[in-house]
């Protein structure tokens, strides 16, 4: 995606978020309040107070075909069991309870506050075009945390391993 199509697609896309979190606001829970035990040892008491989580039946995806995006079409139809949009995230109704999801978008979470969220676009655009949804850096270090995070045997601050990733390279070409 050149920068100039990303320019013009922003608004659009940033619209769809903003509109999205506010249908959804109802329903939306603080993940403090979901009750995880560990997820307190590795995010700050103000990240879980202040990050909110909506259960759905599918997480919803901005219609990037109906923008032109057609590239994008399988990423957009993906089966997934969250998806992070600025302070918020979507999990599947039958990934409720399960802690290392919450983990995986909290990490998404952190990318957004570090790159500010025409950043954060523009580098998972940039994933996904070049290297596709798995591989893309963002998800990478995303699934990379959570793994580790899986293992329970090494407890670290996961506000700080992001930020510290994120400054190591540039996030937009």
């Amino acid at each position: 995606m050149t920068p100039e199509e990303f320019q013009k697609l922003y608004p659009h896309v940033i619209g769809w978020i903003r509109l999205t979190l506010a249908a959804h606001e109802k329903n939306a829970k603080s993940v403090a309040s979901a009750g995880f035990s560990r997820l307190p040892l590795y995010f700050s008491p103000k990240l879980l107070a202040s990050t909110k989580y909506v259960t759905v039946d599918r997480p919803p995806m901005p219609p990037l075909s109906a923008l032109g995006l057609k590239r994008f079409a399988a990423f957009e139809q993906g089966n997934y069991d969250g998806a992070t949009y600025l302070d918020t995230f979507f999990v599947k109704r039958s990934q409720v309870a399960e802690e290392g999801l919450y983990f995986h978008e909290l990490i998404h979470v952190v990318q957004w506050r570090v790159l500010g969220p025409e950043r954060f676009l523009a580098a998972y655009a940039d994933g996904l075009e070049t290297v596709g949804y798995r591989n893309s850096p963002l998800e990478a270090m995303a699934y990379d945390a959570q793994a580790a995070f899986a293992q329970t045997t090494r407890i670290f601050d996961a506000e700080k391993l992001v930020a510290e990733k994120l400054s190591e390279k540039q996030w937009v070409r």
